[in-house]
């Protein structure tokens, strides 16, 4: 079948997606929309096929499925929209900054019935596919918890410094941009991790994220994982998530390079693709498909996000009582 589809938020992510819709055979890209017309005519350059509707709602109307890539803020209003109108929904990360209004978020979707997911982009990756199975079959051993490592010269990065939001405490920073990813990874593997103790630093100007941030969090059996997070300093970015077991671990380098120790250095599991975060999305449009016909997919739920987003602020907040 062909899925009609619109995209709201025509940002980096929201211009990434048009391009590889427009190559999958799945999906037809009728409609896109943003309040920018910079933004807009980028994004028309990349798809001129698509139509550049008026509105928001009226690129929700032309579609039966709508990707939604604006910030956190105006999220909500649009995917209840678009639910509400019988459209699936499939919404950018984080699912929100404001845990209450995603709690209501999430009811009001669920009860429409609309397919729903959220777009972790490690979701249907080689590298989670890869690790669920390793730890499924026994290869890792017991599992013994997890770290997580990110740190930044800068941020926003550079790439990211046309989304001026993601630089400001009320919807941006590290933590909810890239160290949700890793709690989301987390989760699949170890199960429902509860935040123990958090602190996040912030700089003079109250109006800007974090630039540090450590926490301890716990699964279920008790196996710990640590984030550590900072930005300063010359330094390449560093993003790593290490999977820990009893006979096996494994290191996620920048999303997608998985490599396996028994004790000594890591080695790669899988070659590196030429192009990696082109072979992630293409396997997050195929089980987008596949939620679509009302398969069995690998996509974020919406459940499974929120509760991302609950750790996330807690450890913003650094008080594990709180959100």
């Amino acid at each position: 079948m062909t899925i009609h589809t619109a995209i709201i938020g025509l940002g980096i992510m929201g211009r990434r997606m048009a391009e590889h819709m427009a190559l999958h055979p799945a999906f037809s890209l009728d409609a896109i929309w943003d309040p920018d017309p910079g933004s807009c005519e980028r994004a028309q350059a990349i798809v001129p096929n698509a139509k550049m509707t008026a509105s928001a709602e009226a690129a929700i109307a032309a579609a039966d499925l709508v990707y939604l890539a604006c910030p956190p803020a105006p999220r909500k209003a649009y995917a209840l929209t678009a639910a509400a109108a019988g459209k699936a929904v499939f919404l950018e990360k984080p699912l929100g900054v404001d845990v209450s209004e995603s709690i209501e978020l999430v009811r009001a979707i669920s009860a429409s019935g609309v397919p729903a997911a959220v777009n972790f982009t490690q979701a249907a990756s080689n590298a989670l596919t890869e690790v669920t199975q390793a730890a499924e079959t026994g290869v890792l051993g017991d599992l013994k918890g997890a770290d997580i490592v990110v740190t930044y010269a800068h941020w926003p990065r550079q790439w990211q410094k046309a989304a001026d939001w993601l630089r400001f405490r009320a919807e941006g920073g590290m933590t909810r941009e890239v160290i949700s990813h890793f709690l989301f990874f987390s989760e699949r593997i170890l199960g429902p991790l509860d935040l123990v103790w958090a602190r996040a630093d912030y700089p003079d100007q109250p109006e800007l994220c974090e630039t540090h941030v450590a926490a301890r969090l716990v699964s279920a059996s008790g196996a710990p994982v640590t984030i550590m997070g900072s930005v300063g300093g010359a330094q390449p970015d560093r993003q790593e998530l290490t999977i820990k077991g009893s006979q096996e671990s494994r290191r996620i380098s920048n999303f997608y390079r998985n490599a396996a120790s028994t004790g000594g250095p890591f080695e790669q599991v899988q070659k590196d693709d030429a192009d990696p975060g082109a072979v992630s999305l293409r396997a997050q449009l195929d089980d987008l498909a596949l939620l679509m016909e009302g398969k069995q997919h690998c996509l974020t739920t919406l459940e499974e996000a929120l509760h991302v987003q609950i750790l996330v602020e807690r450890i913003l907040a650094g008080d594990p009582m709180k959100g």
